[in-house]
This record gives structure tokens, sequence and C-alpha cells, in this order.
């Protein structure tokens, strides 16, 4: 989504929310969520020194910036997405994973030999990365332990740097690392106009949508009480269920938008594991199920386990006796999926899998949200982006 297409997209979407378009200049907002894993310092030249923070023993790696980079390598699809964002994915010469990409011009540049793909970190070609002579190669961290790909490059002399982005908790502290590829392009202008934009939305629909809550008013044509939805996600995966800790980016995401993650494990920021078991116990409270793995139907959903199919009939009656339906009205048998009751976030996958939902959905917070607020007060008006019902 290019930067210009965005700002088009994002001032009507505001529009649409508070009757009129605000405006987008002067400062960012004061209530932007700053990361807690990045940091950038202008410089008096005019640059910038960009400030990586571990979040595993608070080590602290930085470089300095004093022009546009014009040669990136890039290990995460989600920095394609802020490149494109600030107008800059055209200094990517190197991506790890080429064939998970959205992004349609690194995708053209994968087929004309523009751009290359350099492999995963467990057996990246180190001939590629150095033939590309990149000015940098951004990578991540999974563990406080240095990775062997990271201490080849450095052997090679190859300049690279670790974003920690992923391990943020906050949809805005994701999105504001939207900055530091600004910074790195020349393009910090563009950046802080995009997460401006972003921020401002995501707080206006954020504020609405627990405002209604808190009168326990319902603000659409149904008449029916706002409550608080209450969700299942995911499902089994290799016989384990994770469920996101109550401090996690997705349960962030989803109580902005008036849900609750159910089993979510209070003050924990990563996901713990719970039996099939547990889960039948969740369903049975749960009135909606979201992000359900590599299923596209129903058909495939009730094939991973025979007691889905319970599940859904308890998930749907919830939904039912609580008012939540789409114009056909909510089923109570799961054979009759006329009800939107299940929903996964890969309505925009490209032809090998890879899911645009970590791409650009990063960057865009207040698209997933807006998603989320129409899933959830189960209108049926509004056309979802990166969320697609499961029939």
């Amino acid at each position: 989504m290019r930067f210009y297409e965005y700002i088009f997209l994002a001032t009507a979407f505001a529009a649409s929310v508070c009757g009129c378009a605000r405006n987008v200049s002067g400062d960012l907002p004061q209530d932007v969520i700053e990361p807690q894993f990045m940091n950038i310092i202008p410089e008096a030249d005019g640059g910038y020194s960009l400030v990586s923070i571990s979040p595993f023993d608070g080590s602290r790696d930085t470089i300095s910036i004093s022009q546009p980079l014009g040669r990136l390598i890039v290990t995460s699809t989600s920095y394609i997405g802020f490149l494109d964002a600030v107008g800059a994915d055209s200094v990517i010469v190197g991506v790890s994973g080429g064939e998970y990409v959205c992004d349609s011009s690194v995708t053209a540049g994968l087929s004309n030999g523009t751009v290359v793909d350099i492999g995963y970190d467990a057996s990246p070609d180190y001939e590629k990365i150095m033939a590309l002579k990149p000015d940098l190669l951004l990578t991540y961290s999974v563990s406080p332990v240095k990775s062997q790909f990271f201490s080849k490059l450095e052997s090679l002399g190859i300049k690279t740097f670790i974003v920690n982005e992923h391990l943020e908790r906050h949809p805005l502290a994701r999105a504001a690392y939207i900055r530091l590829f600004g910074a790195l392009t020349g393009n910090m202008a563009a950046a802080d106009s995009v997460l401006k934009i972003v921020s401002e939305n995501y707080i206006n629909l954020r504020d609405s949508v627990q405002s209604n809550l808190n009168r326990n008013i319902e603000l659409d044509s149904k008449g029916t009480t706002h409550k608080q939805r209450k969700i299942l996600v995911n499902i089994p995966y290799k016989d384990q269920w994770f469920i996101p800790g109550q401090e996690s980016y997705l349960t962030t995401l989803f109580k902005d938008a008036g849900g609750e993650i159910l089993g979510a494990k209070s003050g924990s920021s990563v996901s713990g594991q719970i039996s099939v078991e547990t889960a039948y116990s969740l369903s049975k409270e749960a009135d909606l199920w979201m992000n359900v793995g590599w299923c596209q139907t129903l058909e495939q959903l009730l094939s991973v386990n025979p007691l889905f199919d319970d599940f859904l009939m308890d998930i749907q009656g919830n939904a039912s006796a609580r008012g939540y339906s789409n114009a056909e009205g909510c089923a109570t048998n799961s054979s009759d999926t006329s009800a939107s009751v299940v929903w996964n976030d890969n309505n925009r996958l490209n032809p090998k899998g890879g899911n645009d939902f970590w791409e650009s959905g990063v960057v865009h917070p207040d698209l997933l949200l807006r998603d989320l607020i129409g899933i959830f007060r189960g209108e049926d008006n509004r056309t979802p982006i990166y969320y697609k019902s499961i029939k």
C-alpha cells in the first residue's frame, strides 16, 4: 500500500469515524505509544542515531545515518511493509523468504532479478549477500544469544542492525517503527505523516469502543447492547494450542476492539499452552472463534478435530443468544454456515501463503482495529481488509 494511497484511504476512514477529516499537520499525537526496544536520536548534521535495545538483556546497538541508504537487505516481510509505506521499497535489493512477500514491487523485482532472495538465516547464501553490497542488512533477534547468522555477517564486514519490532506489545508501538525506516531512507516526513494518521485513527476508534462499552450502548441500527465479545483464538499447532498473554500484541488489539481473548494469562506478554479439553471449556463461553490457522473453510476447520463440531455449535449458540448475527441470522447448527462466528486473518494471502497481515498490517493497526470492530459488532456493511469469514 503506497504512501499516497494510504493517506487517501486513512483520511476518508477518519472522516467516516469522526464525521470530518482530521488535520494531519503539526506534531505527532501526544499519546502515541513509544517503542520499548528502539530509539531515534536526531543529530546536528540532519542525520540520526538509531538505537536498538535488546528485550533480553537491555544491551544497545547504535548506528549513525548521515545520508539516506540506497541498498537494503531485509529479513522480515514487515520491514517491506514499512518501506512501502514511506515510498521507499525500491531500496530493497535482498529479502529472506521471497516466496512469502506480498508487496508487488518487490515480487516484481524478484522476478526480474533486481531483488535477490538470500535464503533463510538458518541457511543463508552468504555469496549472494556479499555480491549485493548492501548499505545495511536488517534482521531480528529471538534470544539473548547472538546467532551464528549475525556473527558470520559481522566477520564478513556486512553492516547489520537488529530490529525488535516483532517483540513490541502494543500495536502502535510496532507501527512507530515506520520512523526507523523513514530515518534510514530520508523519508522521515512521510513516516511521521503516516504514523500520525495511524495513531489518531487507532486512538479514536479505541476510545469510541471503550466509551460505548462503558455506557453499555450499541451504536448500530439493531438497538442491541454493545457487549465485550468473548473470543476463542487459534487451533492446535503440532498438538499444542497457544493462547496469547493478556499483555501481548494480539490481546491488546482485540481488547481495544471490544473483545476478550478467553484463557489469556494475566500479566503475561507471551503465549501459554492449553489442552484441547481446556479449549473446549472456553468454547462454551465464546461467541467468536478467531485466527483459525491454515483453515480457509469450515470443512477444513472441522476436519482438524472431531470435537470442533461441538465447539462451533456452542459458539454459534452463544452468539445467537447474545444478539450477534449476520444478515441471515445466527445458526445454532454447525452445518448451516450463514453465521459469521469464525474468522481468520488470512484475507490477503499471496499464492505461496505469505500473509499481508504480517506485512502491511503491522504498519496499519488502525485498519486491523477497524476490521475487528466491524466483526465484533456483527456489522455487515463493513468489508474487512485483512480478515475473512470462514464458511
